[in-house]
């Protein structure tokens, strides 16, 4: 291609962002900026976004991309900086299985385990620098959270704010008044919305969503939005190609209403897929939304927001589904899931570094079925976290729990089947549709961390254990331990999926009416040639499967991929295993 149609190539993709710019700034700011405050808003993002590999055409993701989520410090040694020692054991234990890894906020933080963000703009010194992010890029694509709703109050950003400097002049919510009007805002959290704070000798109200470390930004000031542009774009320079959207859907406050999922917000994320698409066509926006399923669902916009949205129903379905051994649920929650559209997908996670969320199972479980599960995680040594409602009434938000110890028994108790209810677990998780992704906790056995919950006095620190290094090291080389156990069956079902076109996240699948003992799909590859039927025993006895209600077809040969063992008789009855799953193929 010649100079002059590189060019004229380069002034169109110009064009086309700026109009896009020009929309999206012109729903967000309607009634706040005029045609040329937002003229001057867009030649300010039109300098640091520019069109930089247009010719990248591979898709963003296959069958092949499995992602590991961690914090920096999950695995420490004394002989590195933090993310030298990840870096490390991620080398070591997951480079042949992942080819993602979400390093939960590495910033200097006050409090929430990093989600109290005091300075966006470096790493941590304890874990590292920008160029141990850089080199971390060049093994695994790399996600990082853009904690957009709210700062710490020990940040520098607050203090420049309180300080009434020029660049973060009206960078928070203050209010003067909050006597009426905000009855209906929806909270995650039991705490008060609103937190005194003297201010030149004058008392304000700051709007603290999560906590009172934690006051919110006010996004109808465009310095604040575009601080967050620069942010994204000082990330994508330094090797980050995946972005989490922390607690969006609270971003947009509005006087009146319940300031959740409001239009602005939406359109705020449209924003950020537009400069991210113009930027690299390698880069995934990826919304955390812990919401009913369709105020989850909403996310995806016209494919036009989200790539992928967390799969927030998933992991209280399938531990419902697990302890008390019945799949209806989970399989009437499955059988309405729409299919996620082409550039979209399903982040499906069943741990992290947050609790268990409840919410999302509204309209799914009963209140009685959920009081029933946080009974049986309360006695396998779990905790919970609460939220206030509008009627100022409280409910149980999250169960704070390992999912190891979560799976440790059934609505009976605790039993000797506490591995194979787990692997059960990540077999499901990984056969259905989407993008999976494993907490490094799972992947390495760990177990309920009581101690950092005391030091902390944050609930949520029951599943953020920091591993030193050689112990971690010892017991994953140790066949005997239970950690080497779930580590090499997580590693095998990994690599079993990566070669499988069926299990490409956009695959086609189809949900199975099998009786409330079994769970199973059926996915197919888009070409049609492969077929994966997948079924899991979800009870503590073994259960006999009618080969027939799967309907394989008569002139394929089909097998196990997990077992490895041949379907001699479509037509026959055969037994699966206490938690036993099979992915049956034909290709």
């Amino acid at each position: 291609m010649c100079i002059r149609d590189r060019k004229k190539i380069t002034h169109k993709l110009r064009e086309e962002l700026k109009n896009n710019l020009n929309i999206h700034f012109q729903i967000i700011y309607k009634d706040i900026l005029d045609q040329n405050e937002i003229l001057k808003l867009i030649n300010k993002v039109l300098d640091l976004f520019e069109n930089k590999d247009q010719g990248i055409t591979e898709p963003n993701w296959s069958q092949k991309d499995i992602f590991l989520i961690t914090y920096g410090d999950s695995i420490v040694k004394t002989s590195d900086n933090k993310l030298k020692a990840l870096s490390k054991f991620l080398n070591k234990y997951c480079k042949n299985h992942f080819n993602n890894v979400h390093i939960l906020p590495f910033f200097p933080y006050s409090s929430d385990d990093g989600f109290s963000i005091t300075d966006y703009e470096i790493v941590r010194p304890d874990l590292g620098n920008w160029q141990d992010i850089k080199l971390l890029s060049k093994d695994f694509r790399v996600m990082s959270d853009i904690v957009i709703n709210h700062a710490s109050i020990k940040s520098k950003y607050f203090k420049n704010f309180i300080e009434n400097k020029d660049d973060t002049k009206n960078f928070f919510i203050k209010l003067k008044n909050v006597q009426e009007g905000y009855e209906s805002v929806v909270r995650p959290r039991s705490s008060d919305l609103f937190k005194e704070y003297a201010i030149n000798d004058e008392t304000f109200y700051l709007w603290c969503t999560f906590s009172h470390d934690q006051v919110d930004f006010n996004f109808k000031n465009p310095k604040v939005l575009f601080f967050f542009i620069k942010l994204i774009h000082l990330y994508l320079k330094n090797g980050i190609r995946v972005f989490r959207l922390d607690a969006i859907a609270f971003l947009w406050k509005e006087y009146g209403t319940n300031c959740l999922n409001l239009p602005q917000t939406h359109e705020v994320v449209k924003l950020i897929r537009t400069l991210l698409n113009a930027y690299s066509k390698n880069t995934l926006l990826i919304t955390e939304t812990n919401l009913p399923n369709l105020e989850n669902l909403s996310y995806f916009g016209e494919n036009d927001e989200a790539n992928a949205i967390y799969n927030f129903a998933l992991p209280p379905l399938l531990l419902w589904t697990l302890v008390m051994g019945d799949s209806t649920a989970i399989r009437k929650w499955s059988m309405s899931m729409p299919p996620a559209k082409d550039n979209t997908s399903y982040f499906n996670f069943i741990a992290s570094h947050d609790g268990i969320g409840l919410r999302p199972t509204e309209g799914i479980l009963t209140d009685k079925e959920r009081d029933t599960l946080v009974d049986i995680m309360t006695d396998f040594g779990g905790q919970t976290t609460k939220r206030k409602k509008v009627d100022n009434t409280e409910s149980v938000y999250e169960i704070n729990i390992s999912l190891l110890d979560a799976l440790k028994g059934t609505f009976f108790g605790a039993d000797h089947m506490q591995l194979e209810r787990f692997i059960c677990c990540h077999s499901i998780m990984l056969g259905i549709e989407g993008i999976p992704a494993i907490y490094i906790h799972s992947l390495v056995g760990s177990t309920n961390d009581y101690k950092q919950v005391e030091i902390t006095n944050n609930k949520r620190s029951i599943n953020r254990r920091s591993w030193n290094y050689d112990v971690i090291d010892k017991l994953l080389i140790d066949i005997d331990s239970l950690n080497n156990q779930i580590y090499n069956e997580l590693s095998k079902l990994i690599d079993i999926r990566k070669n499988q076109s069926a299990f490409h996240p956009n695959a086609t699948q189809f949900t199975f009416n099998l009786g409330k003992n079994f769970f199973g799909f059926w996915r197919q590859s888009h070409d049609k040639r492969q077929s994966i039927f997948c079924v899991s025993n979800v009870t503590n006895v073994f259960q006999y499967l009618d080969l027939s209600e799967l309907n394989l077809i008569a002139s394929n040969e089909w097998w196990d991929l997990i077992s490895n063992e041949i379907i001699i008789d479509i037509k026959s009855t055969i037994t699966l295993k206490a938690y036993q799953t099979m992915w049956i193929t034909n290709y």
